[in-house]
């Protein structure tokens, strides 16, 4: 049985309105609004002294001192929507056993109710997709008989936000240091990084350092495993960083899941089956984070999870969209400035009329 031809989706899509919260959601790329990545604003909150400003990214140059180390991740989108006659599959996350999370959406962008586990379903190439059983209240488990991302890079398309359904370039949902196909989750903050940028900010004394981390494009339940691999010399600059009492910020969560994962769980070195090749408080004392030795170069699986209740022992710093935490996730934003001038930060957000989302403005909170 195939749902080629499901009920509960209209033939015709339905037409593409933006979101009653449209005036705070960024609905179509930078580059649509005029303009440059870098040239989104940059809410900054300041951990010493709990100060906000009021930026852009491209003054980043003028936040941080030379030493400091700026940590990004080099893992690039996938095209992870495919589309049949009348529905559209959407690849949401591998899974440590070969299996993806996917989900079913009408092609009118509708979550699509249907579906039985066993079900198979044809898709183009001749290529097929089993259902194995929920994991959620909207993701299957699913098996499938192709190498997934290089079918995705020849048959998929950009996955459409919620709230930002244009048929926008692949391009637009990845960083311009992205390399290495895997992630299906779009990286917010990543997307508002220059090339332009990062070689002021290396003339500026800031260094560079790359992980890579499969973001996971999960619709709802607690973050899944995702795959990462932190370089030895990742892992050195990390070290030298803290060492000379440098901040070492994350561009985005996942970095900093990966980077804290290389304390936290180092030991994990299994490849991936299913991918191509993963009051304010005052500002921190030395000892309140790891030795910096401890950062290991590591690659495989990760759960590790950064949160209030787990908070970061070698991040200092983070760089992240506007986007509060789904349901079951902690804050990663609250696991560095704390929960009070996370809500102070947010509420002047919303008060300043900030972009959220993706395609949004940005939030760095540093020294």
């Amino acid at each position: 049985m195939t749902p080629h031809d499901p009920g509960g989706c209209p033939d015709v899509p339905s037409a593409t309105t933006r979101p009653a919260h449209a005036e705070t959601t960024a609905c179509e790329p930078p580059r649509v609004r005029g303009l440059a990545r870098d040239g989104v604003r940059l809410l900054v909150s300041r951990l010493s002294g709990g100060v906000i400003e009021h930026r852009v990214v491209a003054d980043l140059p003028d936040l941080l001192r030379p030493g400091d180390l700026l940590v990004v991740n080099d893992s690039a989108v996938l095209p992870a929507a495919v589309r049949l006659d009348r529905l559209t599959v959407h690849f949401m996350a591998a899974r440590e056993d070969g299996s993806w999370l996917i989900e079913l959406r009408c092609r009118t962008g509708r979550p699509y109710p249907g579906g039985t586990k066993g079900e198979w379903l044809p898709l183009p190439g001749g290529a097929t997709l089993r259902l194995l059983r929920r994991e959620t209240s909207r993701a299957w488990r699913a098996s499938f008989n192709r190498d997934v991302v290089p079918y995705l890079q020849r048959y998929g398309t950009a996955r459409h936000l919620a709230h930002a359904p244009g048929d926008w370039p692949i391009d637009d949902y990845r960083p311009v240091f992205a390399r290495v196909p895997g992630s299906t989750g779009v990286p917010a903050a990543g997307l508002a990084v220059s090339r332009g940028l990062l070689a002021l900010l290396g003339r500026r004394g800031v260094d560079i350092a790359v992980v890579t981390l499969h973001m996971a494009a999960c619709t709802d339940g607690p973050l899944p495993p995702e795959w990462r691999a932190v370089p030895e010399s990742t892992a050195r600059r990390v070290i030298a960083a803290r060492r000379s009492g440098g901040q070492v910020v994350a561009v985005g969560a996942s970095v900093m899941r990966a980077l804290e994962s290389a304390v936290a769980e180092p030991e994990a070195l299994a490849e991936p089956k299913a991918l191509a090749e993963p009051k304010a408080p005052a500002e921190p004392e030395p000892e309140a984070f790891a030795e910096p030795e401890r950062v290991r170069a590591c690659a495989g699986w990760t759960a590790h999870t950064v949160g209030p209740d787990c908070p970061p022992q070698v991040v200092t710093g983070l760089i992240s969209g506007l986007r509060r935490p789904a349901p079951g996730r902690p804050s990663a934003v609250a696991a560095v400035a704390g929960d009070a001038l996370t809500e102070r930060s947010y509420g002047e957000a919303v008060r300043e009329r900030y972009l959220w989302r993706e395609f949004g403005d940005v939030h760095l909170v540093c020294w």
